[in-house]
């Protein structure tokens, strides 16, 4: 085995997903994808302090974090580990003691920590975390050459985030391939697809706000304007400085709820100079019916290449769209059950309450993408400008950015899935989310009182459709005369004894 391969037969689903995994700058490429095979193996430049992989250090003649003290006794995770909660000051202070701890106050992963736990009102993006932080032009950002430092906990972040991802998003096999329609009416989309990804090539093209808004229109427009960037609120102008000079292993990535809001855009087919509205084959959204204590539902989300969401579900057991404005997108796409087990390299917590995964989309296509790519249910396809995609509800879902992105996002709730969102409501109250507080613990009881009072044929369909799956399948009526066979010697009985109570499972 090649250095650096980690085979398929060698994978466990079974275990956490850890950084100590060796990547493979070549992973999974085809046999007629040669050129494919070598651009990958030689994208990855030098590393600008010298920092060569772990693995390197057994041909070495010298191995330098031997010169750190007592911190050379450390494994270099738990070092990282304890850097982490050192402030700026420390940091710098051990950075000047000796190479080997110059290198490893110098990973930027630290350095970001430090400034999205205490964001600066103001501050010039400077092209890294640490010169951002402390204010460094890049003239005066120093840079010691670290030879004989060999560690894969500095040098995988720096190969996730240079090594070419191409390969992994390309040559998709024919039964892996999302669907690509042009349209679908409403009655097709709940007949046949509500459960299935697909991609719809026509109806973005339709709204107004194609072709007017993108990254460079939004700076344009709103360079003042705080959007937020996962846990930080920057200025538009701001994060597209960052967009634009990052080499971060998982880029910052914008998902703002309020754009609409921020930009004072108008949403709805039939609104007033309407920007947007969802494709009319989706039919209503029954979260509407809550009007303003509905949970989070739409998203403007903006990030540079290589940006995206490692494997996560919609919350609420929501279905979702999102629709490419500027860009491309590649989707990895895997259904969920109860019997079915989670992607490779993805662990579920009992509950199912908890996604853990590789640490960043890089490491988990060189580390899991050619065993995903072989499991049963896998989807994948790319999503281009103009095009909007389907994601079903509970679908587990990896999204990564092909180029600079800026797309829109909505969940919501089709008539067809009602039952499924009210199961979720009802049964994990401890996972709902995007309610307000006060809303939060009792969502299950103020969707099902205002269907009533909006749609209460719809309601009912829905309360029958969780009644059935709550009982395996069964219906009440079925449940009630089934007859016990072992008990009752073959009689018939309707079971309306005492202890049952008609009404205990309808809300």
């Amino acid at each position: 085995m090649a250095p650096g391969i980690l085979e398929a037969s060698c994978l466990s689903t079974d275990l956490p997903p850890r950084k100590k995994f060796k990547l493979s700058p070549v992973a999974d490429v085809e046999a007629d994808d040669t050129d494919d095979a070598e651009t990958v193996a030689t994208a990855v430049p030098p590393h600008p302090l010298g920092i060569k992989p772990a693995g390197n250090a057994y041909t070495a003649t010298e191995n330098v974090k031997a010169n750190c003290g007592s911190f050379a006794r450390l494994p270099d995770e738990l070092l990282n580990h304890i850097f982490e909660s050192f402030d700026a000051e420390t940091l710098k202070r051990l950075g000047t003691t000796c190479r080997a701890l110059y290198a490893f106050t110098r990973l930027d992963e630290l350095w970001r920590a430090l400034f999205v736990s205490a964001p600066p009102e103001d501050f010039v993006w400077r092209g890294t975390w640490r010169a951002t932080y402390l204010g460094i032009p890049p003239e005066h950002v120093s840079s010691v050459e670290c030879r004989n430092v060999f560690s894969d906990v500095l040098y995988r972040p720096f190969q996730c985030a240079h090594i070419s991802l191409a390969p992994f998003t390309s040559n998709i096999p024919a039964y892996n391939e999302i669907n690509r329609l042009s349209n679908l009416t409403y009655q097709e989309y709940a007949d046949k697809w509500t459960n299935k990804p697909f991609i719809l090539t026509e109806p973005v093209k339709e709204w107004p706000v194609y072709g007017k808004w993108t990254p460079e229109s939004l700076l344009h427009t709103y360079p003042d304007g705080k959007f937020r960037a996962e846990a930080v609120d920057w200025p538009m102008a701001k994060y597209m400085d960052y967009m634009s000079s990052s080499s971060d292993e998982s880029p910052l990535y914008l998902f703002d709820r309020a754009f609409v809001e921020k930009t004072g855009i108008a949403v709805g087919r039939d609104a007033d100079n309407a920007a947007y509205w969802p494709p009319d084959c989706f039919g209503e959204d029954l979260f509407e019916v809550l009007g303003d204590q509905r949970p989070d539902c739409r998203w403007m989300i903006m990030g540079p290449k290589r940006s995206g969401s490692t494997f996560h579900k919609d919350p609420n057991a929501t279905n979702a769209w999102n629709a490419v404005l500027t860009g491309a997108k590649y989707w990895l796409m895997f259904p969920s059950s109860s019997s079915l087990p989670p992607p490779p390299g993805v662990i579920l917590s009992d509950d199912h309450s908890e996604i853990t995964s590789p640490l960043s989309i890089a490491e988990y296509l060189l580390t899991f993408h050619a065993l995903a790519r072989e499991t049963s249910g896998c989807r994948e396809g790319i999503c281009y400008a103009g095009e909007i995609l389907h994601v079903p509800s509970g679908w587990f879902h990896l999204v990564l950015n092909l180029e600079d992105s800026l797309a829109l996002t909505q969940n919501f709730v089709p008539k067809k899935k009602l039952a499924d969102v009210l199961a979720f409501l009802r049964d994990q109250r401890d996972q709902v989310s995007g309610f307000k507080d006060d809303v939060c613990d009792q969502a299950y009881e103020l969707f099902v009182e205002r269907l009533r009072e909006k749609h209460p044929e719809i309601l009912e369909q829905g309360l029958a459709e969780l009644e059935k799956k709550s009982k395996g399948g069964r219906g009440k009526w079925e449940e009630l005369t089934k007859a016990d066979d072992e008990e009752a010697g073959g009689g018939f009985s309707f079971g309306f004894g005492g202890d049952i109570d008609e009404d205990a499972e309808i809300p």
